[in-house]
């Protein structure tokens, strides 16, 4: 794999400890799973941007929380700090376990998994939580029951 390149684009991300690394190494640890052999961009960005690019590349004029865009063996993934910290209240979850988890569930898409239909859902949620486990984070799916 070439490596993982982490955009902050939104300072809010500066203020959890330690998130660069922890975040670096969920992307490894998905992209190896995935079998990804490209460089992986993460962008940490706002809700003003994810609103931008799922309105311009989905049709969606909504923010979201994580957003991919596979390439050449990688891509680049996006995530949304305000959507993100709703979601982890929301859930009763830690923010750095959530934000791990949506960087493992972006990279795996850009390794051609997907979620939407049922049976290609039990094929990504499982990969997810196994990678999550060597991460010490807990079953998101779980966790959201």
């Amino acid at each position: 794999m070439s490596g993982i390149v982490l955009v902050v684009e939104d300072a809010a991300w500066r203020k959890v400890r330690g998130l660069r690394a922890r975040l670096e190494a969920a992307a490894q640890a998905a992209a190896r799973a995935a079998r990804l052999k490209g460089e992986i961009t993460i962008l940490l960005s706002g809700d003003t941007r994810l609103r931008a690019l799922n309105r311009d590349f989905r049709g969606k004029d909504k923010p979201t929380n994580v957003l991919s865009f596979p390439q050449d063996g990688g891509g680049d993934i996006a995530i949304a700090h305000g959507v993100t910290t709703r979601e982890a209240k929301a859930q009763g979850k830690r923010f750095a376990d959530h934000v791990t988890h949506l960087v493992v569930h972006g990279v795996l898409h850009l390794g051609g998994y997907d979620h939407i239909r049922a049976k290609d859902a039990a094929v990504m949620e499982p990969l997810e939580v196994k990678i999550l486990k060597r991460l010490n984070v807990a079953d998101p799916y779980l966790a959201a029951s």
